[in-house]
């Protein structure tokens, strides 16, 4: 099967999480809205009111003449199809349960650059930013960083978060680090030495050949100051 992803042409967002998914299961995808005229497929979608199970946003997956959508469902789908995932029911759940925690963590990132409303822009919004962030670095970040080296640690002879094998919530765990290293470097050089276990899965879902061949092609789309982790000098604290 080949998907077809719909999610922003120009920013990586949630939808870096579903494309590192794929790629790392070698999966034939379509990115629709970088290629013409996808844009105005996935607004037509969107938009489409005799859709009986329509997505509410982007990022969305069609298999076939399915329609998944939000992150985490599109990784609980690929993952069982695709060997990202644990083959036990209580497994499964488990790295579900863990991308829905890396969810709740992308969400206070962005909520801190944007901490009155997603419409204003962070101009509009810097003093409050600035405060909110101030928060997020000190309590937020280590707080589910922690959580991360945790359950690694609970299991000590495990390659990866959830077990012997690689999942979906290894390949999130990494496009977060990814992304507090971009947006908040200084913040960042504090915290790693103190989560050496997420800092060590982090840099071998790196070197993976399937994620490292992506990462350095231009199917991957450069952090920016549109998508979630942005770089903004005055809230790297």
């Amino acid at each position: 099967m080949r998907y077809e992803l719909f999610y922003w042409p120009t920013i990586q967002g949630r939808g870096e999480f579903v494309r590192l998914a794929l790629e790392e299961a070698a999966a034939p995808y379509v990115d629709v809205a970088r290629s013409k005229a996808g844009m105005k497929r996935m607004q037509a979608i969107l938009d489409d009111p005799r859709l009986a199970r329509p997505p509410f946003a982007p990022p969305f997956l069609k298999a076939g003449r399915m329609l998944v959508a939000q992150t985490a469902n599109i990784l609980l789908f690929i993952g069982e199809r695709h060997g990202l995932a644990p083959r036990d029911c209580a497994g499964r759940l488990f790295v579900h349960q863990l991308q829905l925690t890396l969810a709740d963590l992308v969400a206070e990132v962005h909520d801190a650059h944007h901490p009155i409303a997603s419409s204003l822009y962070y101009e509009d919004q810097r003093r409050e930013a600035r405060r909110r962030t101030g928060h997020l670095l000190d309590e937020r970040v280590p707080k589910f960083l922690r959580y991360c080296e945790r359950v690694l640690a609970a299991t000590p002879r495990a390659r990866w978060i959830a077990g012997a094998r690689l999942s979906y919530a290894d390949l999130s765990l990494f496009q977060v680090v990814a992304g507090l290293s971009y947006a908040y470097p200084r913040a960042m050089q504090r915290l790693a030495p103190r989560h050496p276990r997420v800092m060590d899965v982090a840099a071998r879902v790196a070197a993976r050949p399937r994620v490292a061949a992506y990462l350095a092609s231009p199917r991957r789309i450069a952090f920016n100051e549109d998508g979630i982790f942005r770089h903004y000098r005055a809230l790297d604290l």
